[in-house]
């Protein structure tokens, strides 16, 4: 799948959710709007997984805290029954110069010369959720993703440049708890996750909203979002550390 196929999925899921009967139940929607500050907690990498040099964007190099956003569109189906897409973007650079050669995609750098790393893990992600749990004190749901992973791992010193790029499906886990807490705000988890032979992904918030009124809400939280692959091709495992607030809107 080609970046363009990705983009033109992704529109295409949102406009099939704004496109949705007008003549459904209100509160049938749910835009969940989340920004904050995303840092580096781990970033190693080896490419070839079993030929190249295992080094680290993060220990290695040195990267800051980027800003970030990310948007969920829910829209409920039946009273227990939710689909949503989710738009992900996320890119990290990292700079400073290696202690010693790395061989990365068949490209050597040099020790003791400014190298910049690019990290990109863009994800699209659509989800079916049901919510066997709905109380007015607690929600509770279990469900399934398709996530369209996007990403790109690159080094550039001077003129030597090379770049991994991987397009992918990646069925995960989704789950979502939340209990009330009073008139006035409400504790929140949920994620998609997996682990399996072939690698791992983990993409959890925990958090506490706060409800203006029926129809909005402001949230704060952390979020993790960990996971990599490991075979011949590829070695790379990543931790992000998301400080998080938002805006959650329904209607």
């Amino acid at each position: 799948m080609t970046r363009l196929q990705v983009r033109a999925a992704v529109l295409s899921l949102f406009a099939v959710f704004l496109l949705a009967s007008p003549a459904l139940a209100e509160e049938r929607w749910r835009i969940d709007f989340e920004t904050g500050a995303a840092f580096s907690g781990y970033n190693d990498v080896r490419i070839p997984g079993d030929t190249g040099t295992k080094f680290s964007l993060t220990d290695d190099l040195s990267s800051d805290p980027v800003f970030y956003w990310r948007l969920r569109a829910d829209f409920r189906l039946a009273p227990r029954h939710v689909i949503s897409g989710l738009v992900a973007p996320l890119e990290i650079d990292s700079e400073g110069a290696f202690d010693r050669p790395v061989l990365f995609q068949d490209v050597t750098f040099p020790a003791g010369v400014p190298t910049t790393g690019r990290y990109v893990f863009n994800s699209y992600r659509v989800t079916y959720r049901y919510e066997p749990v709905r109380t007015e004190n607690w929600l509770f749901g279990f469900g399934a993703t398709l996530k369209v992973r996007d990403a790109v791992t690159s080094l550039s010193a001077g003129d030597l440049f090379a770049e991994k790029t991987n397009v992918g499906l990646v069925p995960l886990i989704n789950f979502k708890l939340e209990r009330r807490l009073g008139d006035r705000a409400s504790f929140l988890l949920e994620g998609d996750a997996l682990a399996a032979p072939q690698g791992r992904a983990e993409d959890i918030f925990a958090g506490v909203l706060v409800h203006a009124n029926d129809n909005w809400s402001v949230k704060a939280g952390y979020r993790i979002l960990e996971g990599g692959a490991d075979n011949d091709e590829v070695y790379t495992f990543a931790l992000i550390h998301y400080a998080a607030v938002g805006v959650v809107v329904r209607f």
